[in-house]
């Protein structure tokens, strides 16, 4: 039975809750879902199209960190196909402009833009045990594209969450974050992160908000310039 975390609860990706070896991690799926709010339902919201929800693009982000806790490689910048200058490519950052790792071991399936729909809106599949050791831990953060500009945030999200999947579908944990007064204004979110410990990977739920919605503002934490 997957265990639902609450923040700052940390535990065994390879055991269960009574310490049994149970989980393949020859794969391993991070799994992001969210709902988006919708508006109030009245006469005057139903005449100028009030209820009708709207979209939300959240966008899940994976940094790989070393034994100093820091992105090694940041990648290098790439011209794509519409002629538009692309940085942090093929490093040892996750997201929507470098989804898989050169490693191979570590990549996003896609980009949803709207939240819609049941089961995860996003997922980062992460083969763990086959990761390089130089890799000690991977922070996982969410970021609400344009969130600022659109005036969008967490508080407006409800029924976010982050779990672990193994490589033969069982929920290993969960961590769920409902929209609060205390997230208004937040447009991204370190969500989790998995870490080496004593020959094996551990999960900690984080749930750490911030204002910008620009991932790369919360990258600058975690490299050496």
């Amino acid at each position: 039975m997957a265990i639902n975390l609450k923040k700052g609860q940390t535990i065994d990706l390879r055991k269960n809750d009574k310490g049994e070896s149970i989980y393949d991690l020859s794969s391993v799926t991070m799994g992001l879902g969210w709902d988006v709010r919708k508006k109030e339902n009245g006469f005057l919201g139903k005449l100028f199209g009030g209820g009708k929800e709207e979209e939300y693009d959240l966008d899940a982000i994976a940094f790989l960190l070393d034994s100093n806790g820091k992105v090694a490689d940041l990648g290098k910048t790439v011209q794509a196909n519409n002629g538009r200058q692309i940085g942090l490519y093929g490093g040892d950052i996750i997201f929507f402009n470098s989804m898989k790792h050169p490693s191979g071991h570590i990549w996003l399936t896609g980009d949803n833009r709207t939240g819609a729909g049941d089961g995860d809106d996003e997922q980062i599949i992460v083969k763990l045990d086959s990761l390089d050791e130089k890799y000690q831990k991977i922070l996982f953060v969410v970021s609400i594209y344009q969130g600022m500009q659109n005036n969008q945030h967490f508080s407006m999200v409800e029924n976010a969450f982050i779990r672990a999947v193994d490589a033969k579908g069982k929920e290993i944990t969960k961590y769920s974050l409902s929209g609060d007064a205390s997230l208004n204004g937040m447009c991204s979110m370190v969500f989790a992160e998995a870490y080496r410990k004593d020959g094996g990977w551990k999960f900690r739920a984080i749930g750490e908000p911030h204002q910008t919605d620009n991932f790369i503002e919360i990258l600058k934490k975690y490299t050496y310039n």
